[in-house]
């Protein structure tokens, strides 16, 4: 039992809609349906069918007070008096035929109590043959008795014999049902406005985006909290990343003006000792210092634009054959895609320059779709294991199989790269390639 409760509870959470709008107006409507339809079943129980009841009975009681006059007090052959009584007391139209036999029994209705009482209580009060007809959209119901040397026959209103309030009671509880549906609709579109908002608004933020024209915090008190506490904390993170960017530009200007010292003193100082070496370890010491400093500052502050796969691809291309690597490209969808330019370029050729070093096959593909854009960078390098794909993001993590870093490396390659993916709110992750190497795989969503 409980396992057939578990997985119809997992069913429904399956067919259960996601997103919070649609799930507050079931919340809202499953309960008006649940007590709609309890009203309505005991109305058509205990009101409907009792007055319908009731009517059928005094309308056939009538009848038979019909039949009895015409039998116990023998009238003229038109029976003009006792006509003119049903009609004028009784609301009744009758006339009285031949003694031709009955007209055969009609369709039934699906669903119709009316035929289902006047039929029992003619049976009951009445009990001869007897010919029913309330079927048709008609305001008059036919009905008609055989008698022993003649047949009467009865046309009522149905009104007289059907409880008809039932369409005015229906349509007032439907009618009512969709005005408090529409007033929800309503109240819930405006409550929840400032939730997606928010919702963007963060999203936003993770990719680096700036915040939305005219967001402020609205909605109930609860949404507005979440929404200035959201404000506080963008306002706390970007001025933490502006001190820092105004730390390392210090920094940089410090540490390149030493730079610049000892490139002076080693040119002053000529042919008097070897320079060389001296030289090759201040550049390496300037591309150091740049790799760090490019990590710790990032692109977020960089504007998104539209950035032409086609052209990059081909400038690529050209890196390849400076390099004398073999550089294959396809692209799928619309080659124009919309992030940072910049640092979007500068996470493509961070991967490619780390497939160039290591592999002499590399083959590039990306396909853009509705869903979002994803690249993938393959080569005929020597791999990475698979245990240690994760710690080569790690800055300065240094492997002895690591293919994130040369000879005169940072070991930032993939860091800044990963960090790049993520502020546009993808990722990348490294897997066997089917040229025997490693493939990188960037996903960037919609």
């Amino acid at each position: 039992m409980k396992s057939l409760w578990t997985q119809f509870a997992r069913w429904l959470a399956r067919k259960m809609p996601k997103r919070l709008y649609a799930r507050s107006l079931i919340i809202i409507i499953a309960p008006m349906v649940l007590l709609q339809s309890v009203i309505a079943f005991v109305f058509m129980e205990r009101h409907w069918q009792m007055v319908t009841e009731r009517l059928s009975t005094a309308v056939v009681r009538d009848i038979s007070a019909i039949i009895d006059i015409i039998e116990t007090y023998p009238q003229d052959p038109g029976y003009e008096n006792i006509v003119r009584i049903a009609q004028q007391r009784l609301a009744l139209n009758i006339s009285i035929l031949p003694p031709d036999p009955l007209p055969p029994p009609g369709p039934k209705p699906f669903f119709s109590i009316l035929d289902y009482f006047l039929s029992e209580e003619i049976t009951r009060q009445i009990n001869r043959p007897f010919w029913v007809d309330t079927v048709g959209d008609s305001d008059l119901i036919e009905i008609r008795i055989q008698l022993e040397d003649k047949v009467l026959r009865v046309f009522a209103r149905r009104s007289q014999a059907y409880a008809s309030n039932t369409l005015i009671f229906l349509t007032w509880m439907v009618g009512t049902a969709l005005v408090l549906l529409t007033i929800a609709i309503l109240f819930l579109r405006n409550q929840i406005r400032p939730i997606q908002q928010l919702a963007q608004a963060a999203e936003g933020f993770g990719k680096g985006q700036p915040m939305p024209e005219g967001f402020r915090p609205r909605g109930a008190e609860e949404v507005r909290r979440a929404g200035l506490a959201f404000i506080q904390m963008r306002e706390r993170i970007e001025r933490q990343i502006e001190q820092r960017t105004a730390m390392l530009s210090g920094v940089s200007h410090d540490l390149r003006t030493i730079l610049t010292r000892f490139k002076l003193q080693l040119a002053l100082a000529g042919s008097k000792i070897d320079a060389e070496p001296l030289n090759q370890d201040i550049a390496d010491m300037q591309t150091m210092l740049e790799g760090y400093l490019a990590f710790a500052r990032g692109e977020a502050s960089e504007e998104q634009g539209t950035f032409d796969l086609v052209r990059f691809f081909a400038k690529l291309g050209e890196e390849a054959k400076l390099r004398q690597r073999d550089l294959t490209s396809r692209i799928e969808g619309d080659p124009v895609v919309q992030v940072r330019p910049n640092a979007f370029a500068r996470l493509i050729s961070n991967l490619v320059a780390n497939a160039f070093r290591h592999a002499q096959t590399v083959e590039v593909a990306a396909t853009h779709s509705d869903s979002g854009l994803t690249i993938t960078i393959d080569d005929d390098g020597s791999g990475i294991p698979a245990e240690k794909r994760e710690d080569v993001f790690k800055p300065f993590v240094r492997l002895d199989e690591a293919r994130n870093q040369d000879a005169g490396g940072t070991g930032l390659g993939l860091a800044i790269a990963r960090d790049i993916a993520r502020s546009h709110g993808g990722d990348i992750t490294l897997h066997d390639s089917p040229l025997g190497g490693l493939r990188a795989m960037i996903r960037i969503p919609a």
